[in-house]
């Protein structure tokens, strides 16, 4: 129960903080909250969060932000499952290496929602969009270091499967 308690409550922060506003200047470069902890829980507690969280959450992202059903659901699952099957390794990672696999996670993540933005007409036309990658890298540290002191606070096993 622990464990359902605290992937609600950071994957309901990472949406808040994905809907908070921001000044017009730093709109594009808002990290990718709901992506980052998603592969957090994906590294720590891969038996809870899944593809299947990943769609059921890139939905409630698509609604809350009024973009095309289902565009933010396929991007979030695509990376989980990358995710998922580099976990192993990314848990032996150091941090800046992390960082660097998280770049690559949201780079993807942001291609998938280009191109499907892309079909409907509606791609970005700056190169603005992809600022969103460096400084989700940027945060990963911080972030990560962050949810672990949760999960220990909340005396959550980080024992990685």
């Amino acid at each position: 129960m622990r464990y359902l308690n605290a992937i609600v409550i950071t994957l309901s922060a990472a949406l808040f903080l994905t809907l908070l506003p921001m000044p017009e200047w730093t709109v594009w470069a808002r990290p990718a909250w709901v992506l980052l902890v998603l592969i957090f829980w994906t590294m720590i507690a891969p038996h809870r969060v899944n593809v299947g969280i990943a769609w059921i959450t890139g939905l409630m992202l698509d609604t809350l932000t009024g973009t095309m059903l289902g565009e933010h659901a396929l991007a979030l699952t695509i990376v989980v499952y990358f995710a998922y099957r580099l976990r192993m390794r990314m848990n032996m990672f150091p941090m800046l290496q992390q960082g660097l696999s998280i770049f690559l996670f949201v780079v993807i993540y942001q291609i998938i929602i280009y191109v499907l933005q892309g079909f409907c007409g509606e791609a970005p036309h700056t190169s603005l969009f992809w600022l969103s990658s460096l400084t989700s890298m940027l945060l990963w540290p911080w972030l990560f270091g962050m949810l672990r002191d949760y999960c220990h606070r909340a005396r959550i096993s980080l024992a990685v499967n």
